[in-house]
């Protein structure tokens, strides 16, 4: 592996590895070493050579938000009165759980966020009290997800 300008160089085995750890993060790396036809401390190199990279951002698990009740998705555009007041709007928006993701944007909006809520009652409560109370937001435009149709990441 080469890191060339900030590009990670991968080869074959690389991605045979991170294929199958992206399939499954928890398939043994014996497992993965025995279907890719290396050792098990090859595959542990390459790992630390690919996290060193930064390539690799790291592993996690995934919760299933509709078990615990929350099945409210929403994309909310925020308006802010001025640019500057975007680093402190995003501290606020830090401090509200249900807030999953802070996108700073072109177009019309000022920041786009991704919203978790456990129905519309807690979305427009999210909405009216904690985002529109931040100081700086004029206004929001809130757009309901009905379904997430795909779900993935970069394909290696």
């Amino acid at each position: 592996m080469k890191v060339v300008n900030q590009n990670v160089q991968i080869d074959g085995i690389d991605k045979k590895i991170l294929r199958a750890l992206m399939a499954d993060a928890r398939t043994p790396i014996l497992e993965i070493a025995r279907n890719v036809g290396v050792s098990g401390a090859a595959i542990h190199q390459r790992l630390r050579k690919l996290e060193k990279s930064g390539l690799l951002a790291g592993s996690k698990f995934v919760i299933n938000p509709r078990i615990l009740g929350y099945t409210t998705m929403a994309f909310v555009g925020i308006f802010l009165d001025k640019a500057a007041n975007n680093p402190e709007a995003v501290k606020q928006l830090k401090r509200i759980p249900e807030v999953l993701e802070c996108h700073y944007t072109t177009g019309d909006w000022s920041i786009l966020i991704k919203v978790l809520c456990k129905d519309n009652e807690h979305l427009m409560h999210i909405l009216n009290k904690e985002i529109q109370s931040i100081s700086g937001v004029s206004r929001t435009e809130t757009f309901i997800s009905l379904q997430q149709q795909i779900d993935r990441q970069i394909k290696i």
